[in-house]
């Protein structure tokens, strides 16, 4: 498999070394970057092919091209993709730009699948929702349908878990899920922190209790084929500590706060979309 990047900062770099971690050459992968220090940064660290602008000797004989620019960048940076692609898969970790608007950009170009991965890829714990462009499966030849998921799933793979969608709007939601759902773990963890503090433990004592305990929590999660209420309920006794506890919390509104909460940057999502496919 031969793959470029459009891009080379954090996420394409996350990519990169999951690709090359799991087996992938590092003289199959090429990456297009205009910063000459991060340029030097990948091909030392990865031994990749850099290169400062986009051309044919960065993206031929490619089989996916994936472009990891910030949103605001992705119409100038896809410029002068158009007529170098052919047929080649193109997958966007951009959040927010469509797939119509980045095929409109691309001169028409239909084999494009959208990724939405999360900042826990950068240690290969991230987890991605895809979803290809609408209407690229009837236009695609039969056998690019299946090709098409299986090279965006080893791309997007190599740095967690994947999870596709069938229509394109619902990546709004694993957005607001999944994109920005390691912010509310972090505020969790700020919480107990806090919380812990107010009990009289140490700075040091809070913070080894609090992400030991959601790491654990998480991974016991992972590995369980039960639902998380059942194990919740296996940890809550009657009466208990667990049960006051959790008592407080659902008085307070968890729950509905949570919808509230999603619905918000699933909506910003949305709007993003539209603002971003402008022009």
């Amino acid at each position: 498999m031969q793959i470029a990047f459009i891009g080379g900062g954090n996420m394409a770099a996350a990519l990169v070394g999951g690709l090359v971690a799991r087996g992938t050459p590092a003289d199959s992968i090429r990456v297009v970057e205009p910063q000459a220090a991060q340029r030097a940064l990948l091909a030392q660290r990865f031994g990749v092919a850099a290169f400062e602008r986009p051309g044919a000797d960065a993206l031929a004989h490619c089989d996916v091209v994936v472009v990891a620019v910030k949103p605001q960048q992705m119409r100038e940076a896809v410029a002068p993709l158009a007529a170098l692609l052919g047929d080649t898969l193109v997958v966007s970790v951009a959040a927010g730009i469509r797939a119509s608007d980045l095929s409109r950009w691309l001169g028409g170009h239909r084999r494009i699948v959208r990724a939405m991965p999360n900042t826990p890829a950068l240690i290969g714990r991230g987890v991605t929702g895809l979803a290809a462009l609408p209407g690229a499966r009837e236009e695609n030849r039969e056998e690019n349908r299946g090709r098409d998921r299986e090279l965006a799933e080893r791309v997007l793979g190599a740095v967690g878990a994947t999870v596709w969608v069938d229509d394109e709007s619902q990546l709004d939601a694993v957005t607001a899920v999944s994109g920005s759902g390691p912010a509310y773990v972090f505020l969790l963890m700020e919480a107990m922190q806090d919380a812990a503090l107010a009990l009289g433990l140490d700075a040091h004592q809070a913070r080894e209790l609090t992400l030991h305990t959601v790491a654990g929590a998480a991974q016991l999660a992972l590995q369980s084929d039960e639902a998380p209420g059942v194990l919740r309920e296996r940890v809550t006794s009657k009466g208990g500590t667990t049960a006051a506890a959790l008592a407080v919390l659902e008085e307070g509104g968890l729950r509905p706060l949570f919808a509230r909460a999603l619905e918000a940057a699933r909506a910003r999502s949305a709007a993003m979309g539209d603002e971003f496919g402008r022009g």
